[in-house]
């Protein structure tokens, strides 16, 4: 097994077809081809399923690439330390929920570690996907919380994909709404002043179970409904309609603007938020600073 394959199998992973891995990489497609079937006959693993559209991971291959992006990264500091800055091309990744907080570190991470080259992702995702992405060690971290309601569920999926949960912070549920909202200068709401509002959540996909829900409280009846897959949006659509979603409070005004704002939900209920690792894992210098950023930020 060579560096070099491992290098090629992640770039085709990321890119989903190894045409556009082959032009990033200044290499044939043949030749990227072949590296990548001699390293899964060595290793007696299929990385991808191959198809006229591209190429799939498949489940064991995500778990080959999550151990080889650690063998990359490793080499990376090893550059680094012994073959100068030029070599340095820094690598580091996060899962999340989607928490303006969570972006806010992000930025202080890159601006802590700022170089001529970089290479960091921040994915904002479904819950199912963090920890999925943590587990095949894509992404270092994740960000998720948990309540008296999820907690059983999302603990168990933790433990079975070898991971463990370190909380950040205990938050009382609130709900953002638009600051011309009716309800938005009252120091707390109830579900009953809520009911007649569009309730705007994020859609969980083939998981869309309360246990996944990123608001507490989803299993209740509401009469307006409205599901999105990005914070952008969520944001536009309370706004437009005079809507709500629940939360953890902490928001960014530099961020998300002056128009949203944070009101208590007067309910017997609580979400933690923590950061989710693999067990037995060592921060890299990039997680160390996150987390600290994080916690900065909350």
């Amino acid at each position: 097994m060579k560096l070099q394959q491992l290098i090629y199998a992640v770039k085709v992973a990321e890119c989903g077809n190894i045409t556009e891995a082959s032009r990033r990489l200044f290499v044939s497609q043949p030749s990227i081809t072949a590296s990548i079937r001699e390293l899964e006959a060595e290793m007696g693993v299929t990385i991808f399923e191959r198809s006229n559209k591209g190429v799939v991971v498949t489940e064991e291959g995500e778990t080959f690439l999550g151990y080889a992006r650690q063998v990359l990264e490793q080499v990376d500091l090893l550059e680094e330390r012994y073959c100068g800055e030029a070599r340095q091309v820094p690598h580091f990744s996060v899962s999340c929920q989607h928490y303006s907080f969570a972006v806010n570190a992000f930025v202080d991470v890159i601006r802590q570690f700022d170089a001529a080259r970089y290479d960091f992702t921040l994915r904002e995702e479904q819950t199912h996907e963090i920890i999925e992405d943590v587990s095949h060690m894509k992404s270092e971290l994740g960000i998720l919380y948990l309540s008296s309601r999820n907690r059983e569920v999302i603990e168990k999926m933790l433990r079975q994909n070898e991971l463990e949960f370190a909380p950040l912070f205990r938050a009382e549920p609130h709900v953002f709404l638009s600051s011309s909202h009716p309800l938005a200068g009252r120091s707390s709401v109830t579900l009953d002043d809520l009911q007649d509002y569009p309730y705007l959540s994020y859609e969980q996909g083939d998981y869309n179970s309360f246990y996944f829900s990123e608001e507490i409280l989803s299993t209740l009846d509401r009469a307006k409904n409205i599901r999105v897959r990005d914070r952008a949006t969520l944001f536009n659509l309370v706004i437009g309609l005079d809507g709500y979603t629940v939360c953890s409070g902490v928001i960014s005004a530099e961020l998300n603007g002056e128009g949203i704002v944070a009101v208590l939900l007067d309910v017997d209920e609580y979400m933690e938020i923590g950061v989710i690792t693999r067990k037995n894992s060592q921060l890299t210098r990039y997680g160390e600073a996150y987390v600290e950023a994080l916690r900065r930020h909350i």
